[in-house]
């Protein structure tokens, strides 16, 4: 897809991370950018620096996301690219010893249901939404009416004790790509997912020195953490080049990840 100062996108999760890089790469190229965030000072700082639009949206919330666009096609115009970098999870084993008591205990139908919310069921409804609004866009080179990229994880692939939720629900992201594809084939709307393996985001940021320094000794080459910068170019391709379709694509410096 060619982009220009009048094409239009969304980025969730766009405040901070592989999202706000993203943002800033989707900026540089003169797309106007709306992001979607929780975090209003971070994402009204990163809104103003490209010249963009913040949103204040909760994926969780269907009422949300809808407003978020609606808010978004107003003063952009209809997305052509959405990229879905936000996402909200818990984390715990299958089954655990409890330190205080010994008794066994199990990760909680409830927090299993929260991950699958804010990873699974929140990529459905960004990229459903956004599709249903792209369906009725004129169509450009080849037909193409727009692109939708996911935000899936290596753990979906190879994930790590404690990661039962987080991992099952990124491989189901994956899992949307190729019959969303399908679904969306006539219309000329794109899907594929990215896998990013370890980078280095805000989260990681906080990590001490010696903890980081082994996880940059774990990946294969480059033996570092990947840049957020380098998810954002991988998304401006997949945007670019229109043969990219139902794919799921990892970003990882070739890193297998070991049960824990």
């Amino acid at each position: 897809m060619k982009i220009d100062a009048t094409t239009s996108a969304v980025v969730t999760g766009g405040a901070s991370g592989l999202g706000r890089a993203t943002a800033e790469a989707l900026g540089a190229a003169g797309v106007k950018v709306a992001i979607f965030d929780l975090n209003e000072e971070a994402g009204e700082e990163v809104a103003n620096a490209i010249g963009g639009l913040f949103c204040k949206v909760d994926i969780m919330s269907e009422e949300s996301v809808v407003a978020g666009f609606a808010k978004a096609r107003a003063a952009n115009g209809h997305e052509r690219i959405t990229v879905h970098c936000a996402m909200a999870s818990r984390k715990g084993k299958t089954i655990s010893r409890n330190r205080e008591t010994g008794e066994f205990v199990r990760l909680s139908t409830e927090d299993y249901a929260f991950a699958a919310e804010g990873i699974l069921i929140a990529s459905y409804r960004v990229a459903s939404l956004s599709a249903l609004g792209m369906a009725g866009l004129e169509p450009l080179e080849d037909g193409e009416r727009g692109v939708i990229t996911l935000t899936a994880s290596v753990a979906a692939q190879d994930a790590q004790i404690g990661q039962v939720a987080y991992g099952s629900l990124k491989a189901g992201v994956n899992g949307l790509v190729l019959p969303m594809a399908r679904d969306l084939m006539d219309l000329g709307i794109r899907v594929n997912s990215i896998m990013p393996g370890i980078f280095g985001t805000p989260l990681l940021g906080r990590l001490p020195e010696n903890v980081k320094e082994s996880l940059n000794a774990s990946v294969p080459f480059p033996k570092r953490l990947g840049k957020p910068e380098e998810y954002a170019s991988l998304a401006m391709e997949l945007v670019r080049n229109s043969y990219f379709n139902g794919q799921a694509i990892r970003l990882d410096g070739a890193i297998r990840m070991a049960p824990r």
